[in-house]
């Protein structure tokens, strides 16, 4: 039987690491102005987020007890982050697996999400600037039901403060990827 070519890019193996080598620290103000800087950080941070999200094959890789290959099918049909971390949350949770390794992955995942909401508000807005491309703000494509009323697209400010944890975020993120790896490698999972 021939071996599929659905591999995991190598890239994988360095580049959400890279992200964690260092502080990221905002952009320094491009020509463009702020608009810019939150372009190169929102892209950053999607980078890294992507980069990681796909370090969860080796977890299920390893924690199912399943080839790679079969791993990346589970991963690709799962439709949505949460769905594949919830996946690997329960897996670690099944009695086989030891208490470090769980502990480990449990602790990951709960990194993982506490990133995910800012990960998250970045890549469901929408952004506003002016012709300059100051002031930056986001507006949020949410819709909030109350009891008498329906509020929606909330408007937040992207300022030097809001940028410092768009990187702090990024460098957080890249401390997951460096933690999965740790324990890919320590348990011997699939790669």
């Amino acid at each position: 039987m021939a071996k599929s070519s659905a591999v995991v890019p190598q890239a994988t193996r360095s580049a959400g690491a890279a992200a964690a080598d260092g502080p990221v620290a905002p952009a320094a103000a491009a020509p463009a102005g702020r608009f810019q800087q939150v372009l190169l950080l929102v892209g950053q941070l999607n980078y890294t987020w992507t980069n990681t999200e796909s370090l969860l094959i080796y977890l299920m890789a390893g924690l199912g007890r399943l080839d790679k290959e079969t791993a990346i099918i589970i991963f690709l049909t799962l439709n949505t982050t949460r769905a594949r971390i919830d996946l690997v949350e329960r897996l670690a949770k099944l009695p086989r697996t030891p208490a470090q390794c769980r502990q480990d992955v449990l602790d990951a995942m709960k990194r993982m999400n506490q990133q995910a909401k800012l990960r998250n508000k970045y890549n469901h807005c929408i952004y506003s600037f002016d012709e300059k491309g100051e002031p930056a703000h986001t507006q949020l494509m949410r819709i909030f039901d109350s009891k008498n009323a329906v509020k929606y697209g909330k408007i937040e400010a992207i300022d030097d403060r809001e940028l410092a944890r768009i990187g702090a975020c990024i460098n957080e993120i890249g401390q997951v990827n460096k933690q999965i790896w740790h324990i890919v490698r320590t348990n011997r999972f699939p790669q």
